[in-house]
């Protein structure tokens, strides 16, 4: 059997990680992920930020729901991660668009108090 291939993700994509093991209240198991960081950086390290995506809306004011051809749900922009890509599976999904990805990224500038810095 021969394994696909592990691309490096990219900011904006969709793709799935297995979040084991967890502590507390982080979100776990295999689940799709928004990647947040950019290309270079994650080729760099081998490691990526992540918003974890969920199913089930539960109002929190940090969701931000999604639909693409190949998936839809909640984006979880206030349970940010860094993960291995290559050690947690990283599988790509789909490529969301322009407005989701800026309204996650609106989100995360409010929860870390993020002022426009030039």
């Amino acid at each position: 059997m021969v394994k696909a291939r592990i691309q490096v993700p990219a900011d904006g994509e969709i793709c799935w990680f297995d979040f084991n093991p967890i502590r507390g209240h982080e979100q776990g198991g295999k689940r799709p992920a928004l990647v947040i960081s950019p290309h270079e950086y994650n080729a760099k390290t081998g490691l990526c930020l992540v918003c974890p995506v969920t199913s089930r809306s539960k109002g929190y004011p940090f969701e931000v729901a999604f639909s693409a051809k190949a998936l839809c749900g909640y984006i979880l922009a206030d349970h940010v991660r860094n993960l291995s890509w290559e050690k947690r599976n990283c599988r790509f999904v789909c490529r969301l668009d322009v407005d989701t990805i800026d309204e996650v990224k609106l989100k995360l500038q409010k929860l870390i108090d993020i002022k426009n810095v030039e």
